[in-house]
């Protein structure tokens, strides 16, 4: 499967001069909702990402993404799993769950977002399914910005990474794309702007 492929027919990598979550700048971007917005590509992206969870051995069962972004990808994923599912949303800056899910006690979850970075908000819903007695068996995602080392990639997690030192991830490609703090950004000095087309912020 050629993911990169996919998320450019659906113009989901964008080209140009965006401003991250993170707060650094960059030359391109993924928009997974684009990818996500047709249900044959999601179901046909978590197929392939709930077979490489299938085949390793692992036990699961339930899917968690954090709101927003990791929603839709973490409900295909749940679907190809045959899993129940379940999400954490910011409520005054903190990650909580609430809406009525309940979390069993060892009862074992995939953390899954549409795309991780450094990982920070697949923790953050983490930390609140092991407050609640729930276990973290793995992370996943549709796409990997190479920060952390997913399974069966030879990209080694760098210092950004926010990931436990030999937790699952698992992702169905790297995407490596240079960042740029805002002020050494070679794109500001050519003198564009910025502009930040993710869920938060907008």
């Amino acid at each position: 499967m050629n993911v990169e492929q996919i998320y450019k027919d659906s113009n989901a990598l964008l080209e140009g001069h965006f401003k991250l979550s993170s707060g650094n700048h960059s030359q391109f971007y993924l928009q997974s909702a684009k990818v996500l917005e047709d249900p044959k590509t999601a179901k046909l992206l978590a197929e392939a990402l709930a077979e490489q969870i299938k085949n390793s051995g692992i036990e699961y069962d339930a899917v968690c993404s954090p709101a927003l972004g990791g929603l839709i990808a973490g409900f295909a994923l749940a679907t190809a799993l045959d899993v129940r599912f379940i999400f954490a949303e910011r409520v005054d800056g903190d990650m909580t769950i609430r809406r009525g899910f309940e979390v069993k006690e060892g009862e074992k979850y995939i953390i899954c977002e549409d795309i991780i970075t450094t990982a920070g908000s697949a923790l953050e819903a983490a930390a609140e399914i092991q407050k609640d007695g729930g276990e973290v068996v793995a992370f996943a995602a549709l796409a990997n910005r190479g920060f952390c080392k997913r399974e069966g990639s030879n990209i080694e997690a760098n210092e950004k990474c926010k990931l436990p030192k030999g937790t699952k991830l698992f992702a169905l490609d790297d995407f490596t794309f240079e960042m740029y703090n805002p002020d050494d950004c070679p794109l500001c000095k050519d003198g564009s702007v910025a502009y930040k087309p993710g869920s938060r912020g907008n």
